[in-house]
């Protein structure tokens, strides 16, 4: 088993920060060629950090783990909306417009209705993969009628790279995504079996961990007085998921889960704390301190409720 745990944590490793240095070179080499922030905003950043969560749902798919599949989701999406939040929060206050956290908001609430919803079954199949992605680009589109998606990109882009620094920084990274997906799957699976815990526990552990460097990042910046973090660029890997991410997973093989009861229950634990944590944004203008420990301890049951 110690094997399993310790290819488990280093195929996660190497999906995470490949993910990461893959998406930031990405976006800093667009930048250098005068590509729009809107643009960078809502398809390299806003999809491009849910990389680990899509390459686990497309990997997961193809070895019928359909329960790592939902759990990975299920873990990211509860983990970024209390557990994010509220550390963020705790070093320096979040300021929110009402209009942002509405737009935002709402989007990420619709996507997790449609999860929740395609998953009554038990399966996703192909068509309503398809059926997903098409929702999650029509959220884009509603995205730019609004004018939103560049305090996204401005949040993570530090200079305009060259192609011939950048590019091959992607190529690696996007290596690493492949391999560490891999590897953190398979033997994922493995552990699930040795250990005799559900695959969909797994999964939820896999959700913290792809969540954890963010945690990092937005912390540090925070801490150092960087520019706030926008509700936008919180919210924007939380609306990919759902739908984008499982979507594109169900495009490779139909994703069935095993438990539909803990999947539900997960689920609808998920889509509270989300609902709670926006009422606060919205009724305060973000999130300060004293509702940072509030978020934080929203997050707690999360291994208990499935």
């Amino acid at each position: 088993m110690i094997v399993e745990v310790t290819l488990f944590v280093a195929g996660l490793a190497g999906l995470v920060f490949g993910a990461d240095r893959a998406v930031t070179a990405a976006a800093e080499v667009a930048r250098f060629y005068g590509v729009s922030q809107f643009f960078i905003g809502v398809t390299l950043i806003s999809v491009g950090t849910s990389i680990p969560e899509m390459t686990t749902s497309i990997v997961a798919a193809y070895y019928g783990a359909g329960d790592i599949v939902v759990g990975n989701i299920i873990g990211s999406e509860t983990s970024q909306i209390t557990l994010a939040i509220g550390i963020v929060a705790l070093i320096a206050p979040i300021v929110a417009k009402r209009r942002e956290v509405m737009v935002y908001g709402g989007a990420m609430t619709l996507a997790m209705i449609i999860m929740l919803l395609t998953l009554e079954d038990g399966v996703v199949q192909r068509s309503e993969g398809f059926l997903m992605m098409l929702a999650y680009v029509n959220f884009v589109y509603i995205l730019y009628t609004n004018e939103g998606g560049e305090e996204i990109a401005e949040e993570v882009i530090e200079e305009e790279e060259p192609p011939e620094r950048g590019l091959p920084i992607v190529a690696f990274g996007l290596l690493l995504v492949v391999v560490g997906g891999q590897v953190m799957v398979t033997n994922g699976i493995a552990l699930a079996r040795l250990a005799g815990v559900s695959e969909f526990f797994v999964g939820l552990l896999t959700g913290l961990g792809t969540t954890a460097p963010e945690i990092v990042v937005a912390g540090i910046a925070a801490r150092e007085g960087k520019a706030g973090i926008s509700v936008g660029a919180i919210l924007g890997s939380n609306i990919t998921d759902p739908v984008f991410s499982l979507g594109v997973g169900a495009l490779v093989a139909d994703v069935v889960v095993s438990d539909v009861a803990s999947v539900t229950l997960s689920g609808l634990y998920m889509l509270g704390v989300s609902l709670a944590v926006l009422a606060l944004f919205y009724w305060r203008k973000g999130i300060d301190r004293r509702a940072a420990l509030l978020c934080i301890g929203l997050y707690l049951p999360t291994f208990v409720v499935f």
